[in-house]
């Protein structure tokens, strides 16, 4: 029987109040953000680990909203290989994501970044109280994005909260404020709606290997989602484009296999297509997306739709870890942030 009681599933389940107050907070710097930086020629988003997965969607979502050029690196590479992360002379924005704030490579990702003087900082962290809440030209603290586990569930989607409203933003796409205020809701229901097909999943012997698909904004959130698998149950798990399944990886798309494809609306029938594909090899499938599927998300608009497809994969690692004994509080050799010696 699962363990409700435990940090991991009260963070994945609070998700739709962490949401609300975040959006609240989004809502009164709506024209800080829409002015902050816009000289800026382009965007690096960085982070590590789930952060860096959280890179890779908010530069996709800022550069399908507003048009703006932007990247998603990992932190150690903005800190220790600059000249293949910036092209020379074009003024960038530094946009540094963690949940700590604390994270030993992303504060000195900053730290070389302004030394080099290439343009602004933007933080979006959880704890004030850390250093990386103060270094930036401007800090946003999502504090309801807080966490006692180790592996990041709410953390991860409030901090992309916080990537989407700036990408709102600087598109000045007002029209989308309303869809992310329906984000809650939609959430509510998502996580009352699936939860025994998370727990029929995550208990299932027979599934062996995990792939997570999905392209475009939803690249980095498979990403985020096979780390999951991987942190709570220690599970075969790997992330890949939609598309990119078929060109090698698809060989292991048998019996023992779980592909969790994560839809879109523009190009659903190419992405379906995968899938069945991969059922008629005898992979078991599920898929995520708005309207008729195995996980609906509703009909939440597109560009705001995100964080919706991370509860149900992050129920289905929890759900995962406890059938195979193990403790999703406690991820084997992690601790919650990674501090460098010296």
């Amino acid at each position: 029987m699962t363990p409700y009681n435990d940090f991991t599933w009260s963070e994945i389940n609070s998700q739709p109040d962490a949401w609300a107050a975040t959006l609240d907070l989004l809502a009164a710097q709506q024209g800080a953000l829409r002015g902050f930086a816009r000289d800026a020629e382009q965007v690096v988003f960085t982070g590590c680990g789930s952060t860096y997965y959280l890179a890779l969607a908010a530069a996709a979502s800022l550069r399908e909203l507003a048009g703006v050029p932007a990247v998603g690196l990992p932190a150690s590479e903005v800190w220790l290989n600059p000249a293949g992360s910036f092209p020379g002379g074009r003024r960038t924005l530094l946009v540094a994501l963690s949940r700590s704030g604390a994270t030993s490579e992303t504060l000195r990702a900053i730290a070389a970044f302004q030394a080099a003087a290439r343009g602004p900082v933007l933080t979006l962290s959880c704890y004030p109280e850390q250093p990386m809440a103060r270094m930036g030209d401007m800090n946003l603290v999502l504090a309801a994005g807080q966490e006692q586990s180790i592996a990041q569930t709410r953390a991860f989607t409030t901090l992309q909260l916080g990537a989407l409203g700036l990408a709102l933003a600087w598109a000045g796409r007002d029209d989308l404020w309303a869809e992310l205020g329906r984000l809650p809701a939609a959430a509510r229901g998502l996580l009352a709606s699936y939860r025994a097909l998370a727990l029929e999943l995550g208990g299932d012997a027979a599934i062996e290997r995990c792939f997570f698909l999905g392209s475009g904004a939803r690249y980095g959130l498979a990403c985020e989602l096979s780390l999951k698998m991987k942190e709570m149950s220690l599970s075969e798990s790997e992330p890949f484009h939609f598309l990119e399944y078929r060109h090698g990886p698809q060989s292991m798309a048998r019996p023992g296999t779980l592909i969790v494809g994560l839809l879109s609306d523009t190009h659903r029938s190419h992405e379906q297509a995968v899938l069945s594909e991969m059922r008629a090899l005898g992979a078991r499938v599920v898929a995520l997306a708005a309207g008729d599927a195995e996980v609906s998300l509703g009909d939440v608009a597109e560009p705001v739709r995100g964080p919706l497809y991370l509860p149900f994969g992050q129920m289905l690692a929890y759900e995962r870890a406890i059938a195979r004994g193990l403790t999703p509080d406690r991820p084997n050799q992690l601790s919650a942030v990674v501090m460098l010696d010296g």
